[in-house]
């Protein structure tokens, strides 16, 4: 993608190459809709960053294709605070607007994730010296996370292909993490919407709870104080005891009654796999109850992750062989949306 000139906007560009622009989603009460009332619910894969997919040689269309071929209506780009560092503003962004243009191409929607672990509100994040969480991949700041979310607001304004924006990924808080009391997560968030809302942004936002992104519980009192938002959980199968359908309700289910909902992580990792962890073990159990409460409370979802390296990873190699979590998910996802 050719760097853009001027105040050409992406959703110009593609306007001007002709490729289609897909319908705009917007909310109406505790749905995703279409300008013409459609009900959307998506079924979608995370890849994994974009960055890592260029250094694997796999950013490209052909990823895409695949994607939509399993039966994925949407996809989640994590973009990791380290990523957008070493790259800089300008060659992330071209990363980006080649991810999406690809996803408009193949007939996906995107949610562009930020993708840090922690504590926004004290800048503490979740880290150790582990290939899967380096200390710091999660690292930035409230002035930075501000400026990123401007720039996306400005950059994708009008790009309907961009439908959503997922504001941090997994707000978590515990003794080494600091604290952060619900209101203030809340204004924070409030903060960044209005700014992205400011900036011209016209795609959804997303709003997480706390405990790695699962915990929705304080929104029942005090929800976010914006309209055209969405919610966001993590619910891997052991963030919750059975009976899932009765905890998943308590945690974060019962703002799907007033709220659209879309749990842009989800998956598992077969209890007699080695490497295993806390909390992605399990097996189809979990994919049953997941997608059933899913299509019985018309909430949204995306599976984590389409890499052979992220765990649970949905493909074993670039050919695409699926897992056993992601011959799961591929199958529940050809199935027929709920009407």
């Amino acid at each position: 993608m050719k760097k853009l000139l001027g105040g050409l906007t992406v959703s110009l560009l593609f306007a001007a190459t002709g490729w289609a622009q897909p319908a705009h989603v917007g909310v109406a009460g505790n749905h995703f809709v279409t300008d013409d009332g459609r009900t959307m619910i998506f079924r979608g894969l995370d890849t994994s960053d974009p960055d890592k997919l260029e250094r694997n040689g796999q950013w490209n269309k052909h990823y895409f294709e695949m994607a939509k071929a399993w039966g994925a209506n949407i996809v989640r780009f994590p973009v990791h605070p380290a990523a957008w560092h070493i790259h800089g503003r300008e060659n992330y962004l071209k990363l980006l607007d080649q991810g999406v243009a690809w996803a408009q191409e193949t007939g996906l929607y995107v949610i562009i994730d930020w993708h840090s672990i922690g504590n926004l509100h004290e800048e503490k994040f979740f880290g150790n010296n582990s290939e899967l969480f380096p200390p710091t991949a999660y690292r930035t700041t409230q002035l930075e996370t501000l400026e990123f979310w401007r720039t996306m607001a400005r950059h994708y304004h009008g790009n309907n292909t961009v439908a959503f924006f997922e504001l941090f990924n997994e707000p978590t808080v515990n003794p080494d993490l600091g604290s952060c009391p619900w209101p203030e997560w809340k204004a924070l968030m409030e903060k960044i919407i209005r700014e992205i809302r400011a900036s011209g942004g016209t795609a959804i936002p997303l709003v997480a709870g706390f405990n790695f992104g699962y915990d929705l519980t304080p929104v029942a009192k005090d929800p976010i104080d914006a309209e055209g938002i969405g919610y966001v959980a993590h619910p891997y199968p052991m963030k919750a005891k059975q009976p899932w359908d009765v905890n998943w309700t308590h945690d974060w289910g019962f703002v799907a009654d007033k709220y659209p909902m879309i749990l842009t992580e989800v998956g598992f990792l077969e209890p007699e796999a080695p490497d295993n962890y806390n909390p992605i073990t399990g097996d189809e159990t979990y994919g049953d109850a997941l997608t059933s409460y899913c299509a019985k409370h018309g909430i949204s979802y995306t599976v984590w992750c389409f890499d052979p390296h992220w765990s649970p990873c949905v493909i074993k190699d670039w050919n695409f062989t699926p897992t056993r979590e992601g011959a799961y998910f591929k199958k529940a996802m050809s199935q027929p949306l709920p009407n």
